[in-house]
């Protein structure tokens, strides 16, 4: 971290209009911004749909963590998926024949990231611990437990996206 950098978003206090036990979603998903942002708008499209040794692109974490989140968000309200957000699931690893280029691919990351924090900041501590069931089979959960799990997943596909990046762009250095 250079002298400038601010701290990490967990560092930097409260965010507002967030029930303390939420905290530590939101300033998951506000590091994650930044580090999408950091990671994946720099890159070129070849970069961004690069799978180095077969791995998972850039473009596909970035598309993933934003629609993962999206899906989680809307069990945790106690809704069931609509037909666009399962069509977007099946489809979330493929550039498609326009690719959408990394500013495009951040800035929807960045919109689901304010949906997020929107229904975050809309959440009552008092349902915290509702009861909440997951996918087609209402696997249980809670309130709570899709939220924070929201948070580590979205967290999880930013390291992927940090590391692969790191790697597309070293793979180009040294050809």
């Amino acid at each position: 971290m250079a002298i400038s950098d601010p701290p990490e978003a967990w560092l930097r206090g409260p965010v507002p209009d967030v029930a303390p036990l939420l905290q530590p979603v939101a300033h998951a998903l506000l590091q994650a911004v930044e580090d999408v942002r950091r990671a994946a708008a720099p890159l070129s499209g070849d970069h961004l749909w690069a799978h180095p040794g077969g791995a998972p692109s850039v473009g596909f974490h970035v598309r993933h963590a934003a629609g993962s989140l999206d899906r989680l968000l809307t069990y945790a309200r106690g809704e069931a998926l609509m037909a666009e957000q399962r069509t977007f699931l099946a489809h979330e690893g493929e550039p498609g024949a326009s690719p959408p280029s990394a500013a495009a691919l951040v800035e929807d990351f960045e919109r689901q990231v304010d949906r997020a924090l929107a229904q975050l900041r809309a959440t009552a501590a008092s349902t915290l611990l509702e009861a909440r069931g997951v996918g087609r089979q209402q696997l249980p959960s809670t309130v709570l437990g899709l939220l924070v799990h929201a948070a580590e997943h979205t967290q999880r596909h930013v390291g992927q996206i940090l590391t692969t990046a790191k790697i597309v762009q070293a793979l180009t250095a040294v050809r």
